[in-house]
């Protein structure tokens, strides 16, 4: 079992259709400085509830004392956590997993795929390159959601493309929302652009994920160059 260090709710707003936004302050607790990578998760625990994982959807920082979580509705916890008060308690885990090793991506053209919750951990990966947005090459995010209400970030994804990340959005299920953009897998949208080079990093559903796998491998990019959070 995890050690648990309790973590304050100090923000929840909606992000999309079936997300939510909540922010926990940490400070105060041996958490400060322990988000080391981009993609990181952690483990979130409520009195009679199963503990669950959910990634950091803020960039590291070494003294951050605030962190992002998008949850996804219609489970027990996250539930649960959506109908916290402000000022509630949480038992947070420290941070798992060896996240996105963004550095070996620098010299390169940079790949990003997410579907639904998974831009959570793709998020912090995006404000680290941006930060030092000249040390990469080309840098692409393929973005899927199931419906157009369902992208997280919306009010944020004009800003990373001024900060030079194009955006590829595609949605699984445009029923008759009128829907005028792409549709469809976001692997299928790659285009004819050469990516042999390139590093990608991945997060969405394991049929998802393969399906990356499989069209970038087609597309010349080893296997090693494909990069998870877990």
């Amino acid at each position: 079992m995890p050690d648990w260090h309790p973590a304050t709710v100090t923000a929840r707003t909606p992000a999309a259709d079936g997300l939510t936004d909540l922010v926990l302050d940490i400070q105060g607790t041996p958490l400060v400085g322990t988000h080391a990578h981009p993609g990181q998760y952690v483990r979130m625990s409520l009195p009679g509830l199963q503990p669950g994982m959910f990634a950091i959807a803020s960039p590291p920082e070494v003294q951050g004392l605030r962190w992002e979580f998008l949850l996804k509705d219609g489970s027990p916890l996250p539930d649960a956590l959506i109908r916290l008060p402000l000022g509630a308690r949480v038992q947070v885990s420290a941070p798992e997993g060896k996240g996105f090793p963004v550095e070996s991506a620098r010299g390169h053209d940079v790949l990003l795929f997410a579907t639904g919750s998974g831009i959570s951990a793709i998020r912090p990966v995006i404000a680290t390159v941006r930060r030092d947005r000249a040390l990469f090459g080309r840098v692409k995010l393929y973005f899927g959601a199931r419906t157009p209400g369902a992208f997280a970030y919306q009010g944020e994804l004009h800003t990373w493309e001024e900060g030079g990340v194009q955006v590829v959005r595609t949605v699984s299920q445009p029923g008759a929302s009128g829907w005028q953009g792409l549709t469809g897998y976001v692997q299928t949208h790659l285009g004819e652009e050469a990516v042999a080079d390139a590093r990608a990093f991945v997060c969405g559903q394991p049929g998802m994920s393969q399906g990356v796998i499989e069209a970038l491998r087609e597309r010349g990019v080893p296997r090693e160059h494909i990069f998870f959070n877990y």
